[in-house]
């Protein structure tokens, strides 16, 4: 083959550094735009605060020098005064529960402290075993398990990771297991513990002397099912038993906890900072950005102006500095631009959701919006994952709004959402003595023009973590 050239035309989609950032601001939650920000000020020197102090007016002298003013001094040491003292004063975040600011910030430093106060559970366990009298190969083997638990005590790993967690030493399973009946007895009682049964059996033997200890056991063992049915005959004829002793054994079970970690692992809430609020003006739904959702920064005048005044070769790394600022600033428009275009959107096509509630949401897909506001149905997807709206209808995620439909009786569509609703509706008015079975609850909807059948109904009804109306009988 001879070289030659060929001149070819085709089209190709590059990602430049400028998109990728665009495309990564809006995956990011609020939050997480809030700390990305604050490192892109703490990284760019082009980049400050909107709301930081101005700098003074300065005037070059013929050598470059800047020369200020007394009364621009007096000017900014005022400015300086009332500049915020931190980072969460700078935000300015509003607080949207009603407690006042100052009681929230010393309630946090409760909390924080409270937390600090407590040790991990890891910790825990290993301060114990230290100070127990095990030999040196038991006590390598029970820290190994400690290290294997889970964040609720739980030991799910099976033995071959814990012997190889302890080679070059060889031990059997037996040994394993030994070293993990040790472990349960353990403060708090229970860790360690293979399942649910495992863990209330072994926090039982603390209440052996209790009269309906083997009772409870015997319940904890095989029948945890039955205890979700608020019939406690059946269990009573199951155990040949009575039901007062049954109802003795499960106060001696209620006594257990099912996660004996969870106390050394408090969870932390987390905050929803909505990215839009939704209100009605002069009849009709409107939306508009949260002034607080993203604190506002801007190029630094001064950097900039004086990097004009470089040649060509001088300054090229600020110089860069200030494009990446722009991006940013750019990328930062474009985000907030296309969180109100798909919010707007949405309460449009959802305003009767707004009107009357989840019963009135209407069917709605990434594309129908995607196709409205002429953008990819993947940048609505980036859009509407960890965005959320203030309505009076409480805070929710842009996701709340899409679901799919189900055919009506005059050829329309019902939001599965709407249907959940009416589903959980009809459950609430139900009588306690004769709940609605899921047949019937799919013939209800039928003659409401709903054409659902028994088993989405029952796969609605488990998405709502509601039982089956066996487990809902009340006497």
């Amino acid at each position: 083959m001879k070289p030659a050239l060929q001149l070819r035309v085709g089209q190709s989609l590059t990602l430049t550094p400028q998109l990728k950032q665009a495309i990564r601001l809006l995956t990011l939650s609020t939050i997480e735009l809030q700390s990305e920000l604050m490192q892109a000020v703490e990284d760019n020197p082009m980049l400050e605060w909107e709301d930081s102090p101005d700098v003074p007016a300065a005037e070059s002298d013929a050598t470059g020098s800047v020369e200020t003013s007394e009364g621009a001094q007096a000017e900014a040491q005022e400015r300086d005064e009332r500049e915020p003292d931190s980072v969460e004063d700078l935000l300015d975040i509003p607080d949207f529960g009603s407690g006042h600011k100052n009681d929230d910030a010393e309630d946090d430093r409760e909390a924080h402290d409270r937390e600090a106060d407590i040790p991990l559970l890891i910790d825990h366990l290993l301060w114990q075993v230290h100070l127990s009298p095990l030999s040196a190969r038991d006590r390598t083997i029970a820290i190994a398990i400690i290290e294997a638990l889970d964040e609720d005590g739980y030991l799910r790993e099976p033995d071959e990771i814990i012997i190889d967690a302890v080679r070059p030493m060889q031990i059997e399973p037996d040994e394993v297991e030994a070293a993990r009946h040790y472990v349960q007895q353990l403060d708090p009682i229970g860790v360690a513990s293979r399942d649910l049964r495992d863990c209330l059996t072994v926090q039982l033997s603390q209440w052996s002397e209790e009269v309906a200890f083997s009772l409870a056991v015997r319940i904890a063992d095989r029948h945890l099912e039955a205890l979700s049915r608020p019939d406690r005959s059946r269990l009573a004829r199951e155990l040949g038993t009575s039901e007062c002793s049954i109802e003795a054994a499960v106060a001696l079970l209620r006594r257990c906890c099912p996660r004996p970690g969870a106390h050394f692992s408090p969870s932390k809430a987390e905050h929803v900072i909505p990215d839009v609020f939704v209100f009605k003006r002069t009849g009709r739904w409107d939306v508009s950005l949260n002034p607080a959702a993203a604190p506002k920064i801007r190029v630094n005048d001064l950097y900039a102006n004086l990097l004009r005044k470089c040649g060509r070769d001088e300054g090229t790394a600020l110089k860069g500095q200030l494009q990446e600022a722009r991006w940013l600033l750019k990328s930062l428009e474009q985000r907030e631009q296309t969180v109100l275009k798909v919010a707007r959107v949405i309460v449009e096509r959802q305003s009767a959701f707004f009107e009357l509630g989840a019963e009135a949401m209407k069917p709605m897909v990434l594309r129908e919006v995607a196709d409205e506001i002429g953008m990819h149905e993947s940048t609505v997807s980036r859009v509407t994952t960890r965005k959320y709206l203030h309505s009076p209808r409480g805070t929710l995620e842009f996701k709340y709004f899409f679901s799919s439909h189900v055919a009506t009786r005059d050829g329309g569509e019902a939001s599965s959402t709407a249907i959940q609703a009416m589903i959980k509706k009809l459950i609430d008015e139900e009588a306690p003595q004769k709940p609605l079975s899921d047949s019937a609850i799919a013939d209800e909807l039928k003659r409401r023009g709903i054409l659902v059948a028994r088993r989405t109904v029952a796969k609605y009804r488990e998405a709502l973590r509601i039982p089956s109306s066996n487990e809902r009988v009340r006497g």
